[in-house]
């Protein structure tokens, strides 16, 4: 029996004047993937940041548990794995310097053999010490799967995560999400009807504007 799940209460988010959505409210109580569609605009980045713990909503909550119990947000991001188009790496850094990093300013665990093993399945243990500055955009997107994926999350959300990729790495994305979906909760925020085919479950943004 699934032991963590996410909750989600009366959600709002507004800047300023500008309703961006209102009234959100779902459970997930086992493993899946969830999927958030919506024009452009209509506010998918903004959620799923929310449902990580990055932002906050203007009403309502989020409530993400263990064994039955809260998360608290100092602990969240033991359990989070995040994947964004604008999430920022370090040029000069190596891969697998990035990785050792940014574990370290976290403190999440980093497992060597797991971390070759997720560098292997992304089609970049050959390029592990060569610089992220000579990556390309779609390379870049991989690395930053591994980096959600190295500590082995219960909650692992993803903004548009088939963007800057080319097939093959469209595939390993999609073999990411079935072979994850059995032990994590997976949120995908995307307009791509690919990425939407593997959701048991899909919120559409444009009916939360009221």
């Amino acid at each position: 029996m699934t032991d963590f799940s996410l909750q989600v209460s009366s959600l709002q988010k507004s800047f300023g004047r500008r309703l961006v959505f209102n009234g959100i409210n779902f459970s997930l109580n086992k493993s899946c993937v969830f999927g958030i569609t919506g024009p452009n605009g209509s506010g998918k980045s903004t959620l799923i940041k929310i449902l990580a713990g990055i932002n906050s909503p203007t009403k309502g909550k989020v409530v993400h548990t263990s064994n039955g119990k809260a998360i608290l947000s100092e602990s969240l991001h033991n359990y989070i794995g995040f994947v964004s188009p604008y999430l920022v790496l370090y040029d000069e850094f190596s891969a697998w310097e990035n990785l050792k990093y940014f574990a370290s300013i976290r403190s999440v665990p980093f497992n060597k053999e797991r971390v070759k093993n997720l560098l292997e399945k992304f089609l970049l243990l050959k390029r592990e010490d060569d610089l992220v500055k000579t990556y390309s955009s779609g390379m870049k997107q991989r690395l930053k799967f591994i980096f959600a994926l190295m500590h082995s999350p219960k909650f692992i959300f993803l903004d548009e995560p088939t963007s800057n990729l080319d097939d093959e790495g469209k595939q390993s994305v999609y073999d990411l999400i079935k072979n994850e979906s059995e032990k994590a909760i997976l949120v995908v925020a995307s307009n791509e009807k690919n990425d939407l085919a593997y959701c048991s479950e899909i919120l559409d943004l444009k009916k939360y504007k009221n």
